[in-house]
């Protein structure tokens, strides 16, 4: 650690017996306030915060990047009501998860029960023909129809149709949001 004889010339040192490294102007008086161990202590501190910061980034799902998905490509997992491709699940620089999957339910089925939840969710109906519950109101949705679900609104689904039907998922959660 430099000494204040180290850091004032001489000739500056005899018209004030002040040290750079004292914080006069907060503690007042001339005693040396910082020490090597304070400065230890301090980049010690510095370090775990850092570090800590660091590895609470990395514990979670990395930010998704821009990417290509191809149909062919997905892997198809098969469930109760049908099958359900997961395409991803990540957060992204402006959300803090966005994640996207493909269900097909068979003839009769649904994928749950109604419920709510905090996240907004967007289907676009590939194939087939669903009954569409919001709050207290059901409607008819085919290929091509699209579904919006607002936060916290109750929501559901039924294949209606004699078909497969087939729809995407995307359910997007804001960083701000509090679930």
């Amino acid at each position: 650690m430099a000494r204040c004889s180290d850091v004032v010339p001489a000739k500056l040192r005899r018209y004030s017996t002040a040290c750079p490294l004292d914080l006069i102007p907060v503690y007042g008086g001339n005693e040396r306030m910082l020490t090597r161990r304070d400065l230890i202590v301090a980049a010690v501190s510095v370090s775990v915060a850092v570090a800590g910061m660091a590895l609470a980034q990395t514990a979670g799902k990395p930010v998704m990047h821009s990417g290509v998905f191809n149909w062919a490509n997905l892997k198809v997992t098969p469930t109760k009501q049908g099958e359900r491709r997961d395409v991803f699940d990540a957060p992204t620089p402006t959300l803090s998860d966005l994640e996207f999957h493909i269900t097909t339910l068979n003839p009769g089925e649904m994928p749950h029960l109604p419920h709510r939840h905090a996240d907004e969710e967007l289907m676009i109906v590939k194939e087939g023909t669903l009954a569409v519950l919001q709050g207290g109101q059901t409607n008819t949705v085919e290929a091509g129809g699209i579904i919006f679900n607002a936060s916290n609104e109750l929501h559901g689904l039924r294949n209606i149709g004699t078909n497969r039907a087939t729809y995407f998922v995307i359910k997007y959660t804001p960083h701000d949001l509090v679930k």
